[in-house]
């Protein structure tokens, strides 16, 4: 099943039946074309808990070590932006980078949850940009700033439902040419291990979601650019910048 947010005067949920959104809402349901809806952002979140350096290319690549547990950072709900809505390049800012990513969607209140439990309390899993300012993530050595900006956070088009997380194809693509291209298999962390231990540190909330890190391939974006994540079994979420 996929699930879309929509940009109507209540913003209301809908799922996708073909080349169809039935929208259902105070008992009535009504169909839509998905052409002629704005999707938004697919869950309203209260935080995106990212990890880092979660694929060993891109840890090779960064110059870092391997971590022994994950790596957190936090990117806020105002840095969300949904499908075609524009990454916003910031003034202070020389250099800033794309990160394809898998991104799990949380289903219910999730704190203290055991890895073996954790996959209940997942709804499904969407795409994810980790827009990044390189130059001040190396400048500030803490990645508050870097990652936090409007628009930072492109997410979508959807949450798709059923999928298996552990095997799926991911490709980053900029203005047509490939970018980055690895599968989820190599992550260090799986998913069942990132949402037990975040769920240790703090309260996941329903629609939180957790950006599961980027592979190897990074690297900057301007003005103009089109970027086009791909993953396997959910779809593509394109964004253009200025």
């Amino acid at each position: 099943m996929r699930i879309v947010r929509v940009d109507n005067e209540r913003k209301d949920y809908g799922i996708i039946e073909s080349d169809s959104i039935l929208m259902i809402n105070d008992g009535s349901i009504r169909s839509i074309d998905i052409k002629d809806a704005k999707l938004l952002a697919p869950c309203e979140i209260t935080k995106a808990v990212c990890v880092g350096l979660n694929y060993g290319d891109h840890i090779e690549e960064m110059g870092d070590k391997r971590p022994d547990e994950p790596t957190l950072f936090i990117k806020p709900a105002t840095a969300a932006i949904g499908p075609d809505d524009y990454i916003v390049i910031p003034k202070m800012s020389e250099r800033v980078d794309y990160e394809g990513e898998l991104a799990v969607v949380i289903k219910k209140t999730a704190k203290d949850v055991s890895e073996g439990d954790a996959l209940d309390y997942v709804l499904g899993y969407t795409i994810a940009n980790d827009v990044t300012a390189r130059d001040l993530q190396s400048k500030d050595g803490q990645w508050t700033r870097a990652k936090s900006f409007d628009t930072f956070l492109p997410i979508g088009p959807w949450i798709e439902t059923d999928v298996d997380p552990s095997n799926l194809e991911i490709k980053t693509y900029v203005n047509g040419v490939l970018k980055q291209h690895s599968n989820t298999k190599h992550l260090i962390f799986s998913v069942p291990k990132l949402v037990s231990f975040i769920s240790h540190v703090m309260t996941l909330n329903p629609g939180d979601v957790i950006l599961t890190g980027t592979p190897s391939g990074v690297g900057p974006i301007k003005s103009g650019d089109v970027v086009t994540i791909e993953i396997e079994g959910i779809g593509k979420l394109i964004n253009k910048v200025k």
